[in-house]
């Protein structure tokens, strides 16, 4: 069975649909979807660390990241590449062992590096010729779910996949 060994995601626009939404007295809010967290656990399960690279920063990502026992989190990053580079080296694997997921413009340098890519179908079609991966569903659906879902069906079938979830040690 071959997985990546490393899966990474942007946020807005993966996670969630990309919107923002602040109240009246300026505090930001972001609805994620909460079958996202599924993958995480699935990645987990097989020993795949995730890691979250967004251009944004915020508490609410960097509150998300932690409850979902995220491995890395990058906030505030321009150039979403060098910390790619930057996490392959400190993991001593190729990119092509690497699987991403985003959905604009500042993430085609890193899809054009990664060996697995994924973008949600509400991304912008020119956006969407990137994607080594076809997904169905769009930002803040539970796309960074279905990713994960697809690279693991590339190898097993969904009966194992449920198996693979409901094992004893992760429920909660």
């Amino acid at each position: 069975m071959i997985y990546p060994k490393l899966i990474l995601t942007d946020i807005d626009g993966v996670w969630t649909d990309g919107g923002m939404y602040y109240d009246q007295t300026g505090n930001e809010w972001k609805k994620f979807h909460t079958y996202d967290s599924a993958g995480i656990l699935l990645a987990h399960k097989l020993n795949i660390p995730v890691g979250i690279i967004t251009g944004e920063e915020t508490e609410i990502v960097r509150r998300r990241a932690k409850k979902l026992k995220v491995d890395y989190l990058y906030q505030g990053i321009k150039r979403k590449i060098y910390v790619v580079q930057q996490l392959a080296e400190l993991l001593h694997i190729n990119k092509e062992d690497i699987a991403y997921i985003g959905d604009d413009i500042n993430d085609v340098e890193v899809f054009n590096y990664v060996g697995i890519c994924g973008v949600p179908a509400s991304a912008p079609q020119y956006i969407k010729r990137f994607s080594t991966i076809q997904l169905k569903k769009n930002g803040g659906e539970g796309v960074f779910r279905e990713f994960v879902e697809k690279i693991l069906l590339a190898n097993w079938t969904d009966g194992d996949i449920l198996k693979l979830y409901t094992e004893e040690e992760y429920r909660q």
